[in-house]
């Protein structure tokens, strides 16, 4: 199994970063898109072989009311905010993603997740959202993951992702993946963002992965030692194969 282990974005110097890991979730791209051209100087000044994930915009998935709306950058049309968010199948949604799609192949990308949140909740309403969107969108080989949060059952979510070819995405301490020839684990720490992950927690993570019948998995860290518990975990694995 091809294992690519890292940080949901930059714990540390760019430099010091590529001289440890192969991959970075970029989280930067969910609250604002990077111009083009600073997406493709990311590209050149990374090694060849280094890969970035992105985080998809927010305008596609959360609405204007979002907290999150307050890193926004990019100024809103006033009388159209509300086509914004939960994959409504709008020209505004719509023209974000070929954005987000541009960021993504300026930075040779081959995986963006969609992190919903938790009002983003199991209606019908999202549901026939979900597959306007994902049935439509361009997608030029990129791989697709979703992450839900909320009341969704992952037995559900498995099937939606099937039906619509996405990755689920998971804390695998939370619930296992129920869908998608690629694990995609996002680790938020047990309990909280500031948890630091045990030697025996990790051992646990290698053990799975160990007895995957998958050809390949990411490992990405978003707690507060995400640095130390890529290491750690890297270590473990390299020690493993």
């Amino acid at each position: 199994m091809q294992v690519h282990i890292g940080c949901c974005g930059f714990p540390q110097a760019k430099k010091k970063y590529y001289q440890h890991f192969g991959v970075v979730e970029l989280q930067r791209t969910f609250y604002q898109l990077p111009r083009e051209k600073t997406a493709l100087s990311w590209r050149a000044e990374a090694p060849a072989s280094f890969e970035f994930t992105l985080k998809a915009w927010q305008l596609i998935t959360h609405r204007p009311s979002s907290s999150t709306y307050r890193r926004l950058t990019t100024k809103l049309d006033e009388n159209k905010r509300e086509n914004y968010g939960s994959f409504r199948p709008t020209d505004e949604v719509f023209e974000a993603w070929m954005k987000n799609l541009e960021i993504a192949h300026a930075l040779d990308s081959e995986f963006v997740i969609f992190q919903t949140p938790p009002s983003f909740g199991p209606t019908q309403k999202n549901i026939s959202n979900l597959r306007a969107f994902f049935g439509k969108c361009q997608r030029d080989g990129l791989h697709l993951g979703w992450e839900p949060r909320g009341e969704w059952e992952p037995k559900e979510v498995g099937r939606i992702c099937r039906e619509l070819d996405l990755i689920h995405v998971v804390d695998p301490f939370v619930c296992r993946e129920k869908a998608g020839d690629i694990i995609y684990w996002r680790l938020h720490g047990i309990g909280g963002y500031r948890h630091q992950y045990s030697d025996q927690e990790l051992k646990k993570l290698v053990n799975i992965l160990s007895k995957s019948k998958k050809e390949k998995a990411y490992v990405l860290f978003n707690n507060i030692y995400m640095w130390d518990d890529a290491s750690r975990f890297q270590d473990l694995w390299e020690a493993l194969t």
